[in-house]
């Protein structure tokens, strides 16, 4: 199994983090951020791997190509027995989340950054307390672990990392519920964990890249 995306964190980490939780073989095929990765991205690898519309994350598990990052988190999900029992409600919750994530990229790549935040910040704590009534516990949809999960606690990671003080105790006890699964937390914790060191969006973000806190 082969998983391609940039190097950094954007919207390749959930289904980096969904491989590292099963702790299943596969290739890390990340892209460096440099003119020399991007070029050999664009000019050669984009074309050559077979897939029907090629893009960034992308996922090659022998017969199956798949491109865009909910599609292989969902195929993932199927694959590895992390569906919620409520597909209906999964689906919902999946776009719910992906939706925060894709607004704190419109803003971090706005270079008006500065006077987006705070709206951005407001609507966010709305969606937080909806959240909150939501997760039935210990998990979003109860002591199943799904790839919704994975999707949430990294997304709102990227968030977190913004806006750490919009964060609710049981926001932050359902995140650190899930950096304590297996894998997940020996990964957080090592020398090799790619949050040290990738942003949560590109480095050349004129609004807010997302640089790791080296604290």
């Amino acid at each position: 199994m082969e998983l391609g995306y940039w190097a950094l964190r954007g919207l390749g980490e959930p289904s980096r983090l969904l491989l590292r939780y099963k702790g299943v073989e596969w290739k890390d095929a990340t892209i460096p951020l440099t003119e020399e990765g991007a070029g050999k991205w664009f000019g050669e690898t984009k074309e050559s791997l077979g897939l029907d519309f090629p893009n960034l994350p992308y996922l090659i598990d022998g017969d199956v190509k798949l491109t865009e990052s909910l599609a292989i988190m969902r195929y993932l999900g199927r694959k590895f027995d992390m569906m919620p029992d409520d597909l209906a409600k999964g689906d919902m919750m999946e776009l719910v989340i992906q939706s925060q994530r894709m607004d704190l990229g419109k803003i971090s790549y706005n270079p008006d950054f500065e006077n987006l935040k705070e709206g951005f910040i407001t609507k966010f704590k709305v969606f937080l307390k909806r959240f909150t009534a939501f997760i039935v516990k210990p998990f979003i949809f109860g002591s199943k672990v799904t790839y919704v999960d994975i999707l949430a606690y990294e997304y709102l990671d990227h968030i977190r990392a913004l806006t750490p003080e919009s964060f609710t105790p049981e926001v932050s006890e359902y995140m650190q519920r899930v950096a304590d699964l297996p894998n997940i937390a020996e990964w957080l914790k090592s020398d090799e964990c790619t949050n040290k060191t990738y942003t949560i969006n590109s480095p050349m973000a004129p609004g807010w890249p997302g640089f790791p806190n080296k604290a």
